[in-house]
């Protein structure tokens, strides 16, 4: 069995405050949400059966415009957020995430290491083949996220990559629950 999962980057959010923590209800910017607007008929042509999103408002008010078209609620779950990275939003954010890259078992103070997300990606992957197998799902997330959830179902991906992902960006992949992601 597999499932076809269909990660969505959110759109265009209100940047975050410097040198303050980030916050879970930051929204997308009115571009932002013309342009999750835009993507309900490709999103739709998907035909998917569930529509799944990180917790935080931008990436839910990515994917609800396709979930109201296709008549779906939007089920959030905790373990599709963003990168828990330990890092205040900075004018050096780039530097600090590159280290974070080189050195992917690093975790900032009480944060968490681009390994422990890509494992909570992979998780995430899995219990997506196990919930809702042969069929396809639409997944709201965020940048690092879903570069992690790339690298967790066996996609080549770098901070390079991660750094050029448009917003919004979709990305395709298949879950098989034999092979756990």
């Amino acid at each position: 069995m597999s499932t076809r999962i269909v990660l969505v980057r959110h759109a265009q959010s209100v940047r975050p405050r410097l040198g303050e923590p980030d916050y879970d209800e930051r929204p997308l910017t009115e571009n932002g949400l013309a342009a999750a607007e835009s993507l309900v008929p490709r999103l739709a042509a998907y035909s998917p059966t569930a529509v799944l999103s990180s917790p935080q408002r931008r990436a839910v008010q990515t994917v609800t415009p396709a979930a109201d078209a296709l008549g779906l609620d939007v089920i959030t779950w905790a373990e599709l957020r963003e990168w828990e990275s330990g890092l205040l939003p900075s004018a050096d954010w780039e530097t600090l995430y590159a280290y974070s890259w080189a050195h992917p078992e690093f975790a900032h103070g009480s944060g968490e290491s681009l390994d422990a997300l890509t494992a909570r990606a992979g998780k995430a992957l899995a219990r997506m083949a196990t919930e809702y197998p042969d069929t396809t799902v639409l997944v709201g997330s965020h940048g690092t996220f879903l570069t992690r959830a790339l690298i967790a179902a066996g996609h080549r991906a770098d901070w390079d990559f991660c750094r050029a992902m448009p917003m919004p960006a979709i990305y395709e992949v298949t879950s098989s629950q034999a092979a756990g992601a």
